[in-house]
Protein backbone atom coordinates (compact mmCIF):
# COMPACT_ATOMS: atom_id res chain seq x y z
CA UNK A 1 0.00 0.00 0.00
CA UNK A 2 1.30 3.41 -0.94
CA UNK A 3 1.26 6.46 1.33
CA UNK A 4 -0.58 8.21 -1.50
CA UNK A 5 -3.47 5.85 -0.90
CA UNK A 6 -3.96 6.85 2.74
CA UNK A 7 -6.58 9.23 4.14
CA UNK A 8 -4.11 12.02 5.09
CA UNK A 9 -2.90 12.23 1.50
CA UNK A 10 -6.50 12.45 0.26
CA UNK A 11 -7.18 15.25 2.78
CA UNK A 12 -4.10 17.15 1.56
CA UNK A 13 -5.21 16.76 -2.07
CA UNK A 14 -8.65 18.12 -1.17
CA UNK A 15 -6.97 21.10 0.56
CA UNK A 16 -4.64 21.65 -2.39
CA UNK A 17 -1.63 21.44 -0.06
CA UNK A 18 1.56 19.40 -0.08
CA UNK A 19 1.72 19.33 3.72
CA UNK A 20 0.09 20.94 6.75
CA UNK A 21 2.00 23.39 8.91
CA UNK A 22 1.56 21.22 12.03
CA UNK A 23 0.73 24.05 14.44
CA UNK A 24 -2.64 24.86 15.97
CA UNK A 25 -1.52 28.46 16.55
CA UNK A 26 -0.64 29.01 12.90
CA UNK A 27 -3.21 26.63 11.44
CA UNK A 28 -4.59 27.97 8.17
CA UNK A 29 -5.96 24.72 6.78
CA UNK A 30 -9.73 24.51 6.95
CA UNK A 31 -12.16 22.00 5.47
CA UNK A 32 -15.91 22.17 5.11
CA UNK A 33 -18.22 19.36 6.12
CA UNK A 34 -18.93 18.84 2.42
CA UNK A 35 -15.20 18.33 1.73
CA UNK A 36 -15.03 15.86 4.64
CA UNK A 37 -17.96 13.93 3.13
CA UNK A 38 -16.27 13.91 -0.29
CA UNK A 39 -13.06 12.49 1.21
CA UNK A 40 -15.03 9.89 3.17
CA UNK A 41 -16.82 8.79 -0.01
CA UNK A 42 -13.51 8.59 -1.88
CA UNK A 43 -12.07 6.40 0.89
CA UNK A 44 -15.30 4.44 1.42
CA UNK A 45 -13.69 1.03 0.79
CA UNK A 46 -10.81 1.70 3.20
CA UNK A 47 -12.79 3.16 6.13
CA UNK A 48 -14.60 1.00 8.68
CA UNK A 49 -17.67 3.16 9.30
CA UNK A 50 -20.99 1.61 8.28
CA UNK A 51 -22.66 4.94 7.47
CA UNK A 52 -21.62 8.09 5.65
CA UNK A 53 -21.65 9.95 8.97
CA UNK A 54 -19.44 7.33 10.67
CA UNK A 55 -16.93 7.45 7.80
CA UNK A 56 -16.93 11.26 7.93
CA UNK A 57 -16.16 11.08 11.66
CA UNK A 58 -13.16 8.86 10.85
CA UNK A 59 -11.86 11.45 8.39
CA UNK A 60 -12.45 14.18 10.99
CA UNK A 61 -10.33 12.15 13.43
CA UNK A 62 -7.53 12.23 10.86
CA UNK A 63 -7.92 16.02 10.74
CA UNK A 64 -7.21 16.15 14.50
CA UNK A 65 -3.76 14.62 14.04
CA UNK A 66 -3.12 16.70 10.91
CA UNK A 67 -4.12 19.94 12.68
CA UNK A 68 -6.73 20.82 10.07
CA UNK A 69 -9.74 22.85 11.22
CA UNK A 70 -13.26 21.94 10.12
CA UNK A 71 -15.80 24.68 9.43
CA UNK A 72 -13.46 27.06 11.29
CA UNK A 73 -13.59 24.92 14.45
CA UNK A 74 -11.04 22.70 16.12
CA UNK A 75 -11.73 19.19 14.75
CA UNK A 76 -12.75 17.86 18.17
CA UNK A 77 -15.40 20.59 18.40
CA UNK A 78 -16.59 19.74 14.88
CA UNK A 79 -16.76 16.05 15.78
CA UNK A 80 -18.91 16.93 18.80
CA UNK A 81 -21.17 19.07 16.59
CA UNK A 82 -21.62 16.21 14.09
CA UNK A 83 -22.34 13.72 16.88
CA UNK A 84 -24.82 16.25 18.31
CA UNK A 85 -26.68 16.26 14.98
CA UNK A 86 -25.84 19.83 13.94
CA UNK A 87 -24.90 18.71 10.41
CA UNK A 88 -27.34 15.81 9.93
CA UNK A 89 -28.93 17.55 6.95
CA UNK A 90 -25.68 17.12 4.99
CA UNK A 91 -25.50 13.34 5.42
CA UNK A 92 -27.50 10.81 3.38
Amino acid sequence: MSARDETPHTVLKKLGQKKCNGSWDASTENMTIQQIIEVSETKKDKLTGATQKARALEVMGTCVSMRVNIEGMHPKEAIAAVKNGDYDSQFN
